[in-house]
C-alpha cells in the first residue's frame, strides 16, 4: 500500500517555493512516501521532480479531463472533470497535508484539510490559520509528517 502525502501549492511558483516544494518531494521519496497533488506546474510540478527523481511515486488528481493536462513527472494522472471542486479529493488522498504557498485554490485545500482532521503544515504563507504548523525547511516538514502518522 502507497502512504501518501499530499503536496499543495501555486500553480506558479516563487523560485523559494519551487526549491522548497522539490526538496520535500525528495524527502519523502527517500522516506518511502508518495506524492500526491493536483497535477498542475508549480509546486506541484517542482514536488512531483523530487519525488520522481528520487524513486517515489507522484500521483495528479486533474481539474480537466484529459490525463495529458499533468505536469511532466505526474506517474499516475487521474482526470477528475470536475474543475476546482478537485481540490477536496487532493486533500483527501493523502494522510498529511504540506501546503507551500500559494493563492485561493491553496487556501481552499488547507480548509477542507482541516475540516476533515488531516494534519496540515504550512511554508511560505498562510500563518494565522488556527490548526495548521508552521515549517521554515523540507526537513521540518518532513518531520510534521513522520510525527502526524507515528513514524516520528
Amino acid at each position: 500500500m502507497y502512504r501518501l502525502i499530499t503536496v499543495i501549492g501555486g500553480n506558479s511558483a516563487s523560485d523559494k517555493d519551487a526549491e522548497f516544494a522539490y526538496a520535500l518531494g525528495e524527502l519523502l521519496a527517500a522516506a518511502g512516501f508518495s506524492v500526491v497533488c493536483g497535477g498542475g506546474g508549480g509546486v506541484m510540478e517542482a514536488a512531483c521532480m523530487g519525488c520522481s527523481e528520487n524513486g517515489g511515486l507522484t500521483v495528479g488528481i486533474l481539474p480537466g479531463e484529459e490525463s495529458s493536462e499533468a505536469n511532466p513527472f505526474v506517474k499516475v494522472a487521474l482526470p477528475s472533470g470536475i474543475g476546482i471542486s478537485r481540490n477536496r479529493q487532493v486533500v483527501l488522498a493523502g494522510k498529511v497535508i504540506c501546503a507551500i504557498g500559494g493563492a485561493y485554490g491553496t487556501l481552499s485545500e488547507i480548509a477542507f484539510a482541516l475540516q476533515a482532521g488531516k494534519p496540515v503544515c504550512c511554508f511560505g504563507m498562510w500563518k494565522s490559520i488556527p490548526g495548521v504548523r508552521i515549517v521554515s525547511t523540507p526537513e521540518d516538514a518532513l518531520k510534521f509528517v513522520l510525527e502526524m502518522i507515528g513514524d516520528g
